[in-house]
């Protein structure tokens, strides 16, 4: 037994000697093994990797899970958290790995699934005046680990402006544009020694902005707004073409294995958007 002081008062404390009961590991006789458990929409502080090398801080949302086998009741919990915690200084496609097998060993799992949502930003200048101001890009880190292999995927939605070919050919005056979002996943090649090739977001971002009608600024003076708006004048694409536009691209670069494309127009006359999505050949 211990002693606790309060007030001049004596507290004693009696040891906890009895071991609490693990429920989780508890066996489950319905013979049902469930795909995947865990933790989702986990608000976190990470680093991320940039273009330079350096490490960026930003917030994410997180959601990790396991499989878990038929004869366990449940899995543990807290067990994702610790793992996450000594991740924390860095989260990149090469500490990825490591994550995941973590996971699997933590919760004695065979297979680790986790999802990283963040937001990036990226510092743009306006074409004319070259006042620069942050335009922010969503990504998302995807992983999963199997008793087979690793495998990673990286998403990078980019908004950009798109303007309407038919509108502008049957319109005496202007045509209408709106704001699409290029959505690219990649997943990139094995070198030879076993780890990914390296795709930058940047470099997705670029891709998605050629194949649109006009990049997003996040600042523009009146000289910047006449260039875009001409700009995206002159580069007319329907939804179908930017996702044509990034898959004739992304097909020619060896460093990746198979992509998904999907863009998104909120559509500025319309009730509704418009979608279009290209997916490679595996």
């Amino acid at each position: 037994m211990g002693n606790i002081f309060i007030l001049g008062g004596i507290f004693r404390l009696k040891a906890v000697n009895k071991k609490l009961p693990d429920i989780q590991a508890s066996g489950d006789d319905r013979g049902i093994a469930i795909d995947r458990v865990g933790v989702s929409d986990l608000q976190y502080p990470i680093q991320v990797m940039d273009s330079t090398g350096n490490l960026k801080p930003t917030e994410a949302k997180i959601s990790m899970s396991v499989h878990l086998p038929h004869h366990f009741k449940g899995t543990h919990m807290s067990r994702f958290l610790e793992v996450l915690s000594k991740h924390e200084g860095e989260v990149t496609m090469r500490t990825l790995p490591s994550i995941l097998h973590d996971l699997k060993d933590k919760l004695e799992a065979e297979s680790a699934h986790i999802e990283i949502e963040f937001n990036y930003f990226i510092t743009k200048k306006a074409p004319v005046t070259g006042m620069q101001a942050k335009v922010r890009c969503r990504c998302t880190f995807i992983g999963e680990s199997n008793g087979e292999s690793d495998d990673f995927t990286l998403r990078v939605e980019t908004p950009v402006t798109t303007l309407c070919p038919c509108s502008r050919d049957i319109s005496d005056r202007g045509a209408h544009n709106q704001r699409g979002y290029v959505s690219i996943d990649v997943k990139p090649t094995r070198k030879t020694n076993g780890s990914w090739e390296l795709i930058l977001i940047e470099e997705l971002v670029k891709v998605a902005e050629r194949s649109g009608s006009a990049p997003i600024y996040t600042l523009l003076k009146r000289p910047d707004e006449k260039h875009v708006t001409e700009e995206a004048y002159d580069n007319p694409v329907f939804v179908e073409d930017v996702v044509r536009n990034v898959a004739e691209i992304l097909r020619e670069d060896s460093r990746i294995a198979s992509f998904r494309v999907k863009t998104v127009n909120h559509e500025s006359i319309h009730d509704h958007n418009a979608f279009a999505i290209v997916t490679s050949d595996d």
